[in-house]
């Protein structure tokens, strides 16, 4: 699977620089208006979306034998976001939000899911990095794989934690990238 989404790979790494040019012009949106620009936010949960298809196909999960489509709309696919339009966001705390108050998520974050892979995708997990570490996800999935090579079956308790830990970055993600005011949740959300 981790090979066959080298294609994948090859589209989200154009799509993440737009999502970063996103990012910023929305940063200035809000900043002057108090809200991220609509004709972007369509995008950047897209992006968001699509990264997740490809995730959890592959390496952050290997929760589906389905292949993600080449498509950054939402489709009949196990894996799916959805970050709801902020009508109104804080002007203000725009200026901190991205990275100061994200501090204790981006270690926590980086922690559970590989630091070195954080810092060099910023998107959880989807580049490559010359010194990547050992990380909570990585074991249990590992885990999971060989469980599933061995039994066929996925076990749910495994499957409930990835999922949770996955849930959490996302959340991060839109967060540090201005989608939501709402400070994330220190917690996993874990079940289907």
């Amino acid at each position: 699977k981790w090979i066959l989404v080298i294609p994948h790979y090859l589209v989200l790494s154009v799509l993440w620089v737009g999502f970063a040019v996103a990012t910023v012009i929305a940063f200035f949106g809000i900043l002057f208006t108090g809200r991220y620009p609509r004709a972007l936010f369509p995008f950047t949960t897209a992006v968001l979306r699509y990264t997740w298809r490809v995730a959890f196909y592959a390496y952050s999960a290997l929760g589906t034998d389905r292949y993600p489509p080449f498509s950054l709309e939402r489709v009949d696919y196990p894996a799916d976001v959805e970050v709801a339009y902020p009508e109104r966001l804080n002007n203000g705390l725009v200026l901190v939000k991205g990275w100061l108050l994200a501090i204790p998520h981006l270690v926590i974050v980086g922690i559970l899911l590989g630091s070195s892979t954080w810092a060099a995708s910023s998107t959880w997990g989807h580049g490559w990095s010359s010194g990547a570490s050992v990380s909570l996800l990585g074991v249990l999935v590992l885990v999971a794989a060989v469980i599933l090579l061995f039994t066929g079956r996925y076990r749910q308790p495994i499957f409930d934690l990835i999922l949770g830990l996955n849930r959490w970055a996302l959340r991060v993600a839109a967060y540090v990238a201005l989608m939501r005011d709402e400070y994330p949740p220190f917690r996993l959300d874990q079940g289907s």
